[in-house]
């Protein structure tokens, strides 16, 4: 069983919900593309600290980090910095094996690469280190859609909740609202600076926006970077074409489903003013140096 190499692997990181697993699926129809969709490898190598719970019963909105930069100094924590030599030859041999088998699976006949969606992106630093030949996709969307699309994913009946996610309460809201802004802005902050170190061959940014008004075109700069296909092939102009949102059934798009809008900004009439104004007092410097442009009424005073 052959582990998958470096030269292979392209990720695709950012944030959950901006439209990863569509990119996923469209990358996933090229010839000889093995495609690992949530592996969650990111959530086990930094979980979140504090966890969720713990941030919305805390008097003052902590710090977010994640475990591994907490604990890399404690001589007994398994990734810690004094056995880094030990641990990280071995982590880097786990994982590559692991995507070589699902991708042999995939692809029993030769493949030209192996695209991951990891949404646990709070760990881009270590897993590009581990993968320096790797190409990185940094797919990037406005942080206010992200979580307005997470809110609506907490809310009763929706995709989420059938599959085992929690309803938010209408008290708890902001909380959430909160939370899933710190996220955002965590991971957004993490994975840039991840892209600023990785090879400038390697690494492509993706903005949803773009991806959604220039489908082709975006993919087909995602394969020129990545050699996933020629940019020139236009099976790409195909593959987007059939996964226009506007093409997709009803019953897959909407309200409480998984895919459920293309249209930016929505966030402005399914937030309240006040989780609007929390939202921004989190994410708003985050959402500036990734180039969006915050409300003039919140970027002047976020309490407003």
């Amino acid at each position: 069983m052959g582990g998958a190499s470096n030269a292979e692997i392209s990720w695709i990181l950012g944030s959950s919900r901006s439209g990863s697993t569509w990119l996923l699926q469209m990358l996933g129809e090229l010839d000889c593309v093995a495609t690992i969709d949530d592996p969650h490898i990111g959530h086990h190598l930094g979980p979140w600290r504090p966890i969720s719970l713990a941030w919305a019963a805390s008097d003052e909105e902590p710090e977010l980090q994640v475990l591994k930069d907490v604990k890399r100094d404690k001589r007994s924590y398994f990734f810690n910095d004094r056995y880094e030599s030990a641990w990280r030859p071995a982590l880097r041999e786990l994982i590559a094996v692991r995507f070589g088998a699902e991708a042999e699976d995939a692809c029993p006949r030769g493949r030209r690469g192996i695209v991951v969606k990891e949404p646990g992106s709070q760990s881009a630093d270590l897993l590009l280190s581990l993968f320096p030949g790797s190409k990185l996709v940094f797919l990037l969307r406005d942080g206010r859609d992200v979580v307005d699309s997470w809110i609506d994913a907490y809310d009763t009946g929706s995709w989420a909740i059938e599959e085992g996610a929690f309803e938010a309460t209408p008290e708890g809201r902001e909380a959430l609202v909160r939370w899933l802004a710190r996220v955002w802005a965590f991971r957004t902050a993490t994975v840039r600076q991840a892209f600023d170190r990785h090879d400038p061959d390697r690494r492509i940014l993706v903005r949803y926006e773009d991806l959604l008004t220039e489908t082709a075109g975006t993919l087909q700069r995602i394969c020129a970077t990545t050699g996933l296909a020629e940019p020139s092939d236009p099976a790409l102009t195909a593959i987007a074409e059939r996964h226009r949102f506007t093409a997709l059934p009803d019953d897959r798009t909407g309200a409480g489903k998984e895919q459920r809008s293309a249209s930016p900004g929505q966030w402005r009439d399914n937030l309240t003013p006040r989780e609007q104004a929390a939202m921004d007092e989190v994410l708003g410097a985050e959402l500036e140096r990734s180039g969006y442009s915050r409300e003039p009424r919140f970027a002047a005073d976020p309490a407003a």
